[in-house]
């Protein structure tokens, strides 16, 4: 008996998933369908970026190339080409090479390159930052000591990550100024910041002896 009722238990099963097959194998068939599609896809488009990765990746290199033999012209107009066009991982690099480049041939264009970069938020802080600090570095000689500090002074707080620099180039800028209590004012941040780098502390020491002393009271 008990063979008897597995029998009859196996084909209520069995017409039990015949009548679920019948109602609902469109839809079973149409997801495998799908998972199956966006498998492909993504294989297919992981494919293409590291297709395009891997070529932005040597159009970089050439670039590089090109700078190193001193065709800085045909090296800007590649690393220009690449910051349009390359994917996201290349593209902040390329932008900044290009004004590095253009600064060989215009430093004020090249700052102003720098300008874009650093007010772009898309970019990250610290990239931000290294924009504002080269094309401040750029534009030390031609402009004033307001200037300078309205670029520099935000990334010059305690913990940022070029604050060495930038304390430096707004010491030179109000030296050039002939401020020299601001230049003062820097060059003190310089020295009691511990973590100031031994070269750039020796070129601050250096500016330092070149201040008028200090008015007694």
């Amino acid at each position: 008996m008990s063979e008897l009722f597995n029998e009859i238990d196996e084909d209520v099963r069995r017409d039990q998933l015949k009548k679920l097959w019948e109602q609902y194998s469109i839809y079973i068939v149409a997801g495998a369908l799908l998972i199956i599609a966006a498998v492909g896809g993504w294989r297919g488009y992981q494919y293409l970026e590291g297709k395009k990765a891997a070529e932005a990746g040597a159009a970089f290199d050439k670039a590089v190339e090109l700078s190193e033999q001193n065709k800085h012209a045909e090296a800007e107009a590649a690393f220009t080409d690449l910051a349009a066009k390359a994917p996201s991982g290349y593209r902040l690099l390329a932008r900044l090479r290009a004004a590095a480049e253009a600064a060989k041939r215009d430093p004020q264009a090249a700052a102003k390159l720098y300008d874009d970069i650093a007010a772009d938020r898309s970019v990250g802080a610290p990239e931000q930052a290294l924009a504002k600090i080269r094309a401040a570095g750029l534009l030390l000689e031609t402009t004033s000591y307001p200037n300078m500090l309205q670029r520099l002074e935000p990334v010059t707080a305690p913990g940022a990550t070029f604050r060495h620099t930038a304390r430096e180039l707004l010491a030179l800028s109000a030296w050039r100024a002939n401020d020299a209590t601001a230049a003062r004012q820097w060059l003190d941040m310089i020295a009691n910041d511990g973590e100031t780098p031994p070269s750039l502390r020796s070129r601050a020491e250096a500016l330092q002896a070149l201040l008028p002393p200090v008015a007694k009271s």
